[in-house]
């Protein structure tokens, strides 16, 4: 172990990352930055070979270092795991998604550790980073790895370090972001931590694997925990006709006892939506129910649905249905300016739609193809003309290569779930806005024309083609249709 620690205060270890997804991509690359050599290792064919030519998948690598890396020879990309032979140090950065009755699939973390355990030799360090459930390391990784004889904190050395990676984040990456680490042994703990800290600022060491897999639990449960409070607070609002937004953001101004989370469309990403099941199902296994993780997954689950009845009301609202409406989409990734749908409630909404019968578009210069269940889209240009083919455009994601005040003067009807229309508009919206509640107030009387659509940013649109009084809310679809019929003087 002494010969490993030297080698890398002196950037001789050889460096194996396996799993070249956003994750191991970024750490590798650290790691060859920091002067290491470097091997990554992935099963995909065609992502390794476009890699060994500078070609980079993920958005938050940097293509130029990665060329520069690639063109010296500090970082390669295989195929072949015959390789893990010749590495000192291996990190371990596979996906760890859930099956679709919630449990893990830890199946690629284990097709890992089996090849690792092939090759495995006297001196040499493995850490995961892959998120997963408390014990996986000690009770999963370590028997796996001691099989073939050698022993962890005396042969080799084993630990646990959750990732924290969050794409699209300028300010906060790989080196600044501090890095929890747990390992098997105090020695597992000290090697590990000496690794690390070649590429990140800070090192947080925790007494165990176990305390370190559940930090990264906690970190996400507690947003998803928090996003499903809000989550049902906009249902609780749009029950009310209360504007959600105003009163997050006065409770936001308490300096203490108080941290502001905001509702959307549902939850995305590789982690919130995930790893919280992760606990909650090693907790039944120990015949305990985790009921704040299980009611904010069912809260944050309905929230699709209830996009897609709120879209429904407004077009009712103004005598449409559903059935045959033009709808754009606006923004389908799973968080601002990333081009990233794993598990994006848009991809729910959309396909809520279309079983609805309704025609959807979308517009997303990050994401030019979204493959749904059935079908393929293709993104559309944003420009006047399919903002006014549109019976109702539906704000999901709030990139911000979008010109969001011209979309409300624009559009005849507006959903906005992530209230990117109020942050970004100095006029009155008036009540073709719903930011993904109905609106909480009625504009001034009409002085248009109902069909009257507006030209120019600068140009307010008028505000509905009725005004809908708060008793007429509450009417039933029919009812909606002949008051608005009786507007038109039809």
């Amino acid at each position: 172990m002494r010969d490993l620690h030297r080698r890398i205060e002196q950037r001789q270890a050889l460096i194996g990352v396996v799993g070249l997804g956003y994750v191991g991509l970024l750490l590798a690359v650290e790691f060859a930055r920091a002067g290491f050599w470097v091997i990554g290792f992935d099963v995909d064919a065609a992502r390794v070979a476009a890699l060994n030519r500078g070609m980079c998948h993920i958005p938050d690598v940097d293509g130029t270092v990665l060329r520069q890396l690639v063109e010296s020879g500090t970082f390669r990309a295989t195929g072949n795991f015959d390789r893990l032979a010749d590495v000192d140090a291996v990190s371990i950065c596979v996906p760890t998604p859930l099956r679709k009755t919630k449990d893990p699939d830890i199946s690629y973390v284990v097709s890992a550790a089996e090849q690792i355990a092939r090759t495995l030799h006297t001196g040499e360090l493995v850490v995961l980073e892959s998120t997963t459930y408390p014990g996986t390391t000690e009770e999963l990784l370590l028997p796996m790895l001691e099989s073939g004889g050698l022993r962890a904190g005396s042969d080799f050395c084993l630990a646990f370090s959750p990732e924290r990676i969050d794409p699209g984040n300028m300010r906060y990456g790989v080196h600044n972001t501090p890095k929890v680490m747990g390992g098997i042994t105090p020695t597992c703990l000290e090697l590990a931590t000496a690794l690390y800290r070649t590429v990140v600022e800070t090192v947080v060491p925790v007494s165990s694997p176990r305390s370190a897999e559940l930090v990264k639990l906690l970190e996400n449960t507690f947003r998803a925990v928090n996003i499903g409070m809000v989550n049902e607070l906009a249902q609780i609002a749009n029950i009310l006709g209360v504007d959600v937004w105003e009163v997050i953001e006065a409770a936001a101004t308490k300096p203490f006892g108080f941290l502001p989370f905001y509702p959307g469309p549902g939850l995305g990403g590789h982690c919130i939506p995930i790893d919280p099941h992760y606990l909650a199902w090693k907790l039944r296994a120990m015949n305990y129910r985790a009921r704040f993780i299980e009611l904010a997954s069912e809260v944050n689950g309905e929230m699709p649905r209830f996009v897609v009845n709120q879209i429904t009301l407004a077009l009712n609202e103004r005598g449409k249905c559903v059935n045959g409406a033009h709808i754009l989409v606006l923004g389908v990734a799973y968080k601002r300016d990333v081009g990233d749908v794993r598990e994006a409630p848009a991809v729910d909404v959309i396909e809520l739609l279309r079983e609805r019968h309704a025609c959807v578009t979308y517009a997303d210069s990050h994401v030019p193809v979204l493959t749904l269940a059935d079908a393929t889209l293709y993104a559309k240009p944003l420009c006047d003309e399919i903002l006014d083919a549109a019976d109702c455009v539906v704000i999901l994601t709030d990139h911000t290569d979008v010109d969001y005040e011209w979309v409300a003067c624009r559009a005849s009807l507006v959903v906005d779930t992530r209230n990117a229309t109020a942050k970004a508009t100095q006029i009155d919206l008036g009540d073709h806005v719903w930011r993904l509640v109905r609106p909480a107030y009625r504009p001034r009387p009409l002085t248009c024309h109902p069909g009257t659509t507006p030209s120019r940013p600068d140009q307010p649109a008028c505000s509905s083609p009725m005004q809908t009084t708060p008793d007429a809310l509450r009417l039933s679809q029919v009812e909606a249709q002949i008051q608005y019929n009786e507007a038109r003087g039809l």
